[in-house]
């Protein structure tokens, strides 16, 4: 379905025309007076310098000849020459019965679709997710999957940390603690064991423990960089512990990221770009893009149309050894032989921006991506306690997300067994879902790029701007339409009819704005976009159930053109919180 500002534009455009005018001046939008009107077209104004003509009588002149039109109930031309409309009832309820009857709410697909890697996530292995994750997974995930809703084939990469030094530490470290195992003897030449030889309880506890001493002591740290340098150039029995590694820290980041609803089609980590390293560094010197400079080599990546330093981009150090950029470009190497992506979305710390210009730009001029391949930085900010400092627990420390999680859940669950209480399976299940909302909401209803406060109470709450208060809507409608069918009602092949109240036309006209506000969110990769057009339609929803009898009416036909109303609604709303990657349940 074309979008309703669209076919109001193209009206517009029309009426324009017929009054004499370019139809470039039709464009309408959305009213910022809605206590005026319900939407108003500005072109009167720029139309007014071309013509020579005061902007209210060209406003006139094209509000008559919009005088017939079938979507408008109302047209008026006002001073100085604004063009304000009010829609017809009977075109309205057209519009919502053709949403209605579309499995897609009338949200049209992408008419190329592309194929988009999305890199987000980015935990490190052997250690365990804190609330620094918390951004990355819940920001990346909603994009994957608004963009899959829009058509796009979304691909979402983990990317993890597992390369460098953490895994000499991890290995040194347990070889000090059993110098028995097989691993550590370069003569062994059988088949290593199955099962790995620590828990991920134990490799959490092994990571700190190293990285603590190598800072004390200087020989213990050589002893870990030799065994990366002896990992990285194929010893075998340190790659059968980095498998161990990987596998057992996948395990649990899995299940960790379950909890959040968070599922990435591809587990790939920094080692999965390795062997791409040395031909692309050799075909950067080839191509004279790679030179030396202090032992380093780099490739400039600054334009002339900067206004602040861009360093070269550092390829490998003096001493031959690479870096995060080193990896990032080889990824982009494997990326693009084994996906071919239209596009690769980043979502990562805003603090790391410089580093993806470098890379970005560095790809592009080396021809590592396509030309036309789309690169894109999303910044997030960071989450911060009430202090306004970056959340940490009561010691001082980064709490464990799974911790969090239980936080929030065991406060759903007191809210929820105080206001309506339920048999503790229920009760402990639903507070899980509406936890998850709350945590979600609460961090997406925020601009990426934006710092926020983390506050439970707030998140928690069923009133405001919060993922309960969504999730109760929700539940109210479900109620609502759960009765209607208890009493026998049936409104299969019952239309929306013309509304009877403002409030029931309010929620009729925020439920309009549903396919502009998912191709922009897209557009613009900005989930909080999705956030506040719920919140509105909520708002909506809540004022027309409290003003407007629904089950309570004695006119049939209103009955069911309100229950396909209510139905309508709940479809939208749960359409728009799977985006954001939560569900509602069946009663809170």
């Amino acid at each position: 379905m074309e979008k309703l500002l669209d076919l109001l534009t193209q009206e517009m455009a029309k009426a324009f025309a017929e009054a004499g005018y370019d139809e470039k001046y039709a464009r309408v939008s959305l009213s910022n007076r809605p206590d005026l009107c319900e939407y108003q077209c500005n072109g009167a104004m720029a139309a007014a310098k071309e013509y020579h003509k005061a902007p209210i009588m060209i406003a006139e002149a094209v509000a008559k000849a919009l005088g017939g039109s079938d979507m408008l109930e109302e047209v008026q031309a006002v001073k100085p020459g604004f063009i304000n409309m009010k829609l017809s009832p009977a075109f309205l309820c057209s519009y919502l019965n053709g949403m209605d009857g579309d499995e897609r709410l009338g949200c049209s697909q992408a008419e190329h679709p592309e194929t988009i890697l999305i890199d987000y996530g980015g935990p490190n292995v052997a250690k365990p997710l804190h609330v620094g994750h918390l951004r990355s997974a819940i920001i990346g995930e909603s994009i994957k999957r608004l963009g899959r809703f829009m058509g796009h084939h979304m691909i979402g990469d983990v990317h993890l940390g597992d390369w460098g030094l953490q895994m000499g530490l991890i290995i040194v470290e347990l070889k000090k603690r059993q110098p028995e195992l097989v691993y550590f003897d370069e003569a062994y030449e059988g088949d290593y064991p199955e099962e790995a030889p620590f828990t991920i309880a134990e490799l959490e506890e092994i990571y700190p423990t190293a990285s603590a001493r190598s800072k004390e002591d200087e020989a213990y740290k050589e002893e870990a960089m030799q065994a990366t340098y002896e990992l990285q150039h194929g010893r075998r029995g340190y790659q059968a512990l980095l498998g161990h590694i990987l596998h057992v820290s996948v395990t649990d980041l899995k299940r960790n990221y379950a909890n959040l609803n968070v599922e990435f089609e591809l587990w790939k980590g920094e080692s999965d770009a390795q062997p791409y390293i040395p031909a692309m560094v050799q075909e950067l010197k080839d191509k004279g893009y790679a030179y030396e400079s202090e032992g380093a080599l780099v490739v400039d990546v600054k334009e002339d149309s900067d206004t602040k330093e861009v360093p070269p981009c550092i390829i490998l150090k003096s001493d031959g050894a690479s870096l995060y950029t080193t990896t990032d470009l080889a990824t982009l190497v494997e990326r693009r032989k084994l996906y071919d992506p239209d596009e690769v979305i980043y979502v990562v710390d805003k603090r790391q921006e410089m580093h993806f210009v470098q890379v970005f730009r560095c790809a592009k001029k080396c021809g590592i991506v396509k030309e036309e391949t789309k690169l894109r930085f999303l910044g997030f900010g960071t989450m911060n306690g009430k202090d306004g400092k970056p959340f940490k627990t009561r010691e001082g420390g980064v709490m464990r997300l799974e911790y969090l999680i239980q936080d929030i859940n065991d406060e759903m669950y007191r809210k929820i067994q105080e206001s309506r209480p339920m048999d503790r399976e229920e009760a402990e299940k639903t507070a899980k879902i509406v936890g998850l909302s709350a945590l979600k909401y609460g961090d997406l209803s925020n601009q990426a790029s934006k710092d926020y406060i983390f506050d439970v109470d707030r998140f928690t709450s069923s009133e405001g701007n919060t993922g309960p208060y969504i999730l109760y809507t929700i539940v109210r409608i479900k109620s609502i339409l759960k009765k209607y069918q208890e009493e026998g009602g049936n409104a299969d092949g019952a239309k929306i009819q013309p509304c009877e109240n403002e409030s029931e036309k309010a929620l009729m006209l925020e439920l309009t704005k549903f396919n502009g506000v998912m191709e922009n969110a897209f557009e613009e990769i900005a989930p909080h976009k999705v956030c506040a057009y719920i919140y509105d339609l909520a708002n909506a929803f809540n004022k027309f159930y409290h003003e407007t009898k629904i089950l309570g009416t004695e006119d049939e036909a209103a009955k069911k053109s309100r229950i396909r109303l209510l139905g309508l609604t709940r479809k939208v709303l749960e359409t728009c919180i799977d985006v954001l990657g939560f569900e509602a349940p069946e009663r809170m």
